[in-house]
């Protein structure tokens, strides 16, 4: 039996992918790298569990043996698209956007409508760093990436400034 010392173990960093259901191939794409990205950097991601950028993204995740969490907006945990390890149904529909973005240190939009918006909102009502890949330019706040490389290393980057102590 191993056991840990919970005083010398540090927290993952969670990050929030965001994005459509409905959205272009090239948008799937990017989620997947972003996916990939994030569990390479040792983080959890965070989404909101159904299909599209959050499928995708969670794909990628899964790709680089990294831990996913879908929050979904329903309660049937069934709903979770396939690449989800922790579902967190919570019948709150669309007010799950601000549980999302509250979870998370960080948040990522991959393309996305008004869903997206709204979490892109509350983020920044809430100081949390915000990365736009081919999503809404609302904010000379939200950092703007033309790739997936691009806008992982920018979030992190930025949660690293406003916390030295994270990885």
């Amino acid at each position: 039996m191993k056991i840990i010392n919970h005083s010398s173990t540090r927290k993952r960093l969670q990050i929030g992918v965001i994005g459509g259901r409905e959205v272009s191939d090239a948008c799937l794409q990017d989620a997947k790298e972003v996916g990939k990205l994030i569990a390479e950097h040792d983080a959890v991601l965070l989404c909101g569990g159904l299909g599209g950028v959050m499928e995708a993204a969670c794909r990628g995740a899964k790709s680089a043996n990294g831990l996913t969490v879908g929050i979904l907006p329903v309660t049937d945990a069934k709903e979770a698209n396939s690449f989800v390890d922790i579902v967190i149904p919570t019948g709150l529909g669309i007010a799950r956007n601000a549980v999302i973005v509250q979870a998370s240190n960080g948040v990522i939009a991959v393309g996305g409508k008004y869903g997206t918006l709204s979490e892109m909102a509350f983020a920044l009502q809430t100081g949390i760093p915000v990365v736009s890949l081919k999503s809404w330019d609302v904010d000379e706040k939200v950092l703007k990436a033309d790739t997936a490389g691009e806008a992982v290393e920018l979030l992190f980057k930025q949660i690293r400034k406003k916390s030295p102590r994270s990885k």
